[in-house]
Order: structure tokens, then C-alpha cells, then sequence
């Protein structure tokens, strides 16, 4: 008995534990164990809590990913998965708990979990019983490893959203029967099913528009594979699968995806800009999901570096991302200017990320977002926040004035170091010398007043309301700090200043006592949050 159930299994095969679809591991070892009585499975198990690295009393058995990956499993306590059909009946069919029900999303195009259209729990029975009305279906670590029965096509036949999230796939050939059986398919989500190399067997994706391959281990050879499969192909998602390079056989650069619209590659490891300049001819390509890789530098390829790319190509050089609107580089390696000026470059640029870059980390000389507003000139979404049009006038304003209080460069300097500041002058009428004592208006900079509120919020201060003053823009970091200790009457506690700029979702620090309020770009009616030293 033991025997014909080990059978079953195969090296290479995607297993789960029996009673746990969720512990999901690759079948590494099938045989005898020493001092131990017949056949065991070695199982490499993808969350990595296991027992051991594939040895056992010094014998090397298999050789797990990590050093506590590995077990050994009786075949018994192993499930070789279920059928995509089975897995469909297995949800829909019987009662469904409140965690199913939570579960049923599919990924939307920025990796969100979007519900999916059901027709209410009080209706599945009825409505479901045929699967006629099933147009989402989600099956996540519900351990599917075949298509199944053909029957499929006629069982589903509206069925355009698929999300098969931690199953046990790993054969292409599988994905394509898939695909072919449920001819409406149009999203799939494969994340987290570990596929195999070779993508030969997979015919075309005719119909499939959203397709997320997160955590599934392809690389960049397979997605060129894939380019030629997936003829309508709008969204591809890629997180996760330790891409450093877009190796490309035929030239230089990305060709073919005409119809893609977003490309998600976070959480991979791209280090070079220039290998992201291989995807600036996808025509297309209004999304580009960059978000925590190694990028250290962004820039804005010239013709020279077009042709180079194209390495004697007969393909048209053209405007480089012509029409990318979205750009997410969060949490990268970004540190200078040159890189967010760069950015003003790109046609029709509008939707950037740059948060977690050193560029933006006020501990690390980073600069607040009101400056990166004023030197993004086409910005309306800013780390995912808008930027609206008052907004965008006060940075600029802010930014123009808080340069010019420290301009001792020359002109080309100047026009190297910010280089919208000309126009920004311009634009706001903004002359080259400071407001002397005396002049009129709200916003006098060197010698006038600047409405400053402050706010407490160090929980052992207590609550206390607050405080709107008239500073001399000319205070010191250091002056305010003991002006706050006056206001707030506070005893025995040191206070920590922190700038708190509309549309930005951390305060900026005020670590600089001897810098002014001008210095550090605080404006007219700004807000001042008082902490406490820890």
C-alpha cells in the first residue's frame, strides 16, 4: 500500500501537506531513509520552515534551498493536488467560510486585492450550481496542480477572471490547456506556483489581458518567450522573481509587446538604469512599476543612446517612452538631483513614486516634497499623493525663494543646480531682489512675518490647543524649539520639531537648529508639530 501511494509521486512534483493546501514544497528526494523504516518523500518547502537542508545523521539525501527548508514526509501525509475542475466544485459548490469569502479577489493593476463579481452569498447555490454565472473565480492555496476534465469549457463558460495564487502548476503545457478550456479567460494570476523553464509547450494566449506571473521564478528569457504568445497582452506583472537584467536575444532593446499598458516589475533586483532603457520603444507602455529594486540613477536616453540600444536595428528610432504616464521607483537607491530633473524629460510623465530614496530621506539630506514639486514640472501625483493646483503654486513659490536666500553661485551654476528656476520666477513674477522692511504683503520673507501654527503631539504633553504665532522668517530652528517651550509651558521636556506639508505622508524632521524657517522652505500659514525627544 505504501508503495503504490508513493507512486504517486514524482522528483520535481509540487506537493502539499495533506491537511494544510497552504504548506506547499517541491519534491526533492523519494526513498529509503536511514535508520528508518520504508519509503520517505524529502520535501523542499517553499515558506522554508522544515527541518533540515536535505541530510539527515550526516547523509545528504537532496539539497533544500535553505538550511532548514527540508523534511521528510510519509507519502500518506502528501497531497499530489486536486484538478482545476475539483478545485472550482471544491469552492463553489459546497459552503463557503468567511475566510473563503475574504479570499475571493484577483490582483488588480497596481497588485491590489480587488473583489471579485459574485451575485451574493444568499445566490451561489442557486445561480452557481451551473457555474453559468461565474465570471471571477478565485482558488488560492487550494492546491489545483492539472486542468482536469474538457468539460470545463461548458461547465464555466463566462469565466474571465482566474486567480490561481499558490497552487501547485508548474507545467506550462498546463497553463495553456487552461486557457484553451476556458475560452472567456482573459485574467489569470499564476503567483506563487513555481514554473518550470521551459515554455516551449505553451501555445498562444489569444484572449489573455492581464497576466501576473509574481514569485512564480521566470526570468527575462521567458518573457521574451512570451511576448510572442500573449498577442493582446495589456498588464504583466512580475514581482519578486529576482530579475536583475531584460536580456533580449534578437537586439539590444524590448521589441513586440505593442498592447502592453503596465509593467510591474518590483521587488526584483535591476540595478542598472540602462536595462530599464531596453523597454523605452514599448509604444504603449503608459506603466512602470519599478518599486524596490537597486536603482541608483534615472535618466533620459538621447537619440545617441536610442541608436546604440538598437544596435543596427532597421527599427524607426522614435520619442523614447512616448507614452509613459506612471513611474514607481520606490524605495530604490536615488540620491541626486540629476536624476529627479531627468524625469521632466519623459513626454507625459505625471505619476512618479519616489519615497524610500535616499533623495527623499530628510535623515540623509534628502529634500522635502514641496521642492521635488517645484523641480518636477509636469507632477500631478506625487508618492501616490495629488498634487493640486494651490499646492503646486505654494511649493514653487516656497522653492524659488528659499533658493534665492542662498544663491552665491554663478549663472551657469545656477542654471545647472536648479534648473527651473528662471522660469519659476518668471512665471510668478518673482524678483531677484528680497522683500525689504516695509513691504506689503502676507508672505515677506527676509525681514517680515511668516504665520506659523503649531501643534502639539508628544503623548506625556497632553493635549493642548493650538498655537497660530507671527515669525520673522529669519528664526532659527533652535529659537523656535524655546519659543515652544514658552508657548506650551512645557517643564523637564526637550521638544522635536517636525514640518507637517499638505499632501506629504511623513512630517519632515527639524534636525537643524541653526537653520532658519526660510532655510528649510517653511511658508506663510504652515504647521509645526511639537514631539519630544525620545
Amino acid at each position: 500500500m505504501q508503495d503504490s501511494i508513493t507512486e504517486s509521486f514524482k522528483l520535481g512534483q509540487r506537493v502539499h501537506l495533506a491537511k494544510d493546501p497552504r504548506r506547499v514544497g517541491t519534491v526533492k528526494y523519494i526513498g529509503a531513509v536511514e535508520g528508518y523504516s520504508g519509503t520517505w518523500v524529502g520535501v523542499d518547502w517553499d515558506n522554508g520552515e522544515g527541518k533540515h537542508n536535505g541530510s539527515l545523521n550526516g547523509v545528504q539525501y537532496f539539497q533544500a534551498n535553505s538550511e532548514r527548508s527540508g523534511s521528510f514526509v510519509r507519502a500518506q501525509n502528501l497531497s499530489p493536488g486536486v484538478s482545476l475542475i475539483d478545485g472550482l466544485y471544491l469552492r463553489y459548490k459546497g459552503e463557503s467560510t468567511q475566510e473563503e469569502e475574504d479570499e475571493m479577489y484577483v490582483l488588480s493593476a497596481s497588485n491590489r486585492k480587488v473583489s471579485v463579481e459574485f451575485v451574493g452569498k444568499e445566490k451561489i447555490k442557486d445561480k452557481l450550481s451551473k457555474f453559468e454565472g461565474l465570471k471571477s473565480a478565485s482558488l488560492p492555496f487550494l492546491g489545483v496542480s492539472c486542468p482536469g476534465s474538457p468539460e470545463i469549457t461548458n461547465l464555466v463558460p463566462n469565466l474571465k477572471e482566474l486567480d490561481l495564487t499558490g497552487n501547485l502548476l508548474s507545467e506550462w503545457k498546463d497553463v495553456g490547456t487552461i486557457c484553451e478550456q476556458v475560452p472567456a479567460l482573459s485574467a489569470l494570476n499564476l503567483s506563487y506556483n513555481l514554473m518550470s523553464q521551459n515554455i516551449d509547450d505553451l501555445p498562444q494566449l489569444k484572449n489573455i489581458r492581464i497576466l501576473v506571473l509574481n514569485n512564480t521564478e521566470i526570468n527575462w528569457t521567458q518573457v521574451e518567450v512570451l511576448n510572442h504568445l500573449l498577442p493582446v497582452i495589456e498588464e504583466l506583472h512580475l514581482m519578486g522573481n529576482g530579475i536583475t537584467t531584460l536580456k533580449t536575444e534578437s537586439s539590444l532593446i524590448v521589441q513586440g509587446f505593442d498592447t502592453l499598458r503596465l509593467l510591474n516589475l518590483e521587488d526584483n533586483c535591476i540595478a542598472e538604469w540602462t536595462e530599464i532603457l531596453k523597454l523605452s520603444l514599448l509604444r504603449s507602455l503608459e506603466q512602470l512599476h519599478l518599486n524596490k529594486n537597486k536603482l541608483n540613477q534615472i535618466f533620459y536616453p538621447d537619440a545617441s543612446a536610442i541608436k546604440k540600444l538598437l544596435s543596427g536595428s532597421e527599427s524607426n528610432v522614435q520619442v523614447p517612452f512616448q507614452s509613459l504616464r506612471s513611474l514607481l521607483l520606490g524605495g530604490n537607491n536615488i540620491e541626486d538631483l540629476a536624476s529627479v530633473d531627468s524625469l521632466n524629460s519623459f513626454p507625459k510623465l505625471v505619476d512618479i513614486r519616489l519615497s524610500e530614496n535616499p533623495i527623499t530621506d530628510s535623515g540623509k539630506g534628502g529634500i522635502p516634497r514641496f521642492v521635488l514639486i517645484a523641480r518636477l514640472s509636469k507632477v500631478e501625483m506625487l508618492n501616490g499623493s495629488e498634487v493640486t493646483p494651490r499646492e503646486r503654486k505654494d511649493s514653487e513659490i516656497r522653492y524659488v525663494r528659499l533658493v534665492m536666500s542662498k544663491l552665491q553661485d554663478t549663472p551657469d551654476q545656477i542654471k545647472k543646480l536648479h534648473p527651473r528656476l528662471a522660469e519659476l520666477k518668471a512665471f510668478h513674477g518673482i524678483e531677484d531682489e528680497r522683500p525689504s522692511i516695509g513691504t506689503s504683503g502676507p508672505q515677506k520673507m527676509a525681514s517680515g512675518l511668516m504665520s506659523i501654527t503649531m501643534k502639539c503631539v508628544g503623548a506625556s504633553i497632553g493635549e493642548k490647543p493650538l498655537i497660530t504665532k507671527k515669525l520673522p522668517a529669519t528664526t532659527t530652528v533652535g529659537k523656535l524649539k524655546i519659543l515652544c517651550e514658552s508657548f506650551f509651558k512645557l517643564k523637564s521636556v526637550k521638544p522635536k520639531l517636525f514640518l507637517q506639508e499638505e499632501g506629504s505622508p511623513l512630517p519632515l524632521l527639524l534636525d537643524d537648529e541653526m537653520a532658519t524657517l526660510m532655510d528649510i522652505g517653511v511658508g506663510n500659514d504652515s504647521t509645526i508639530l511639537v514631539d519630544e525627544e525620545s
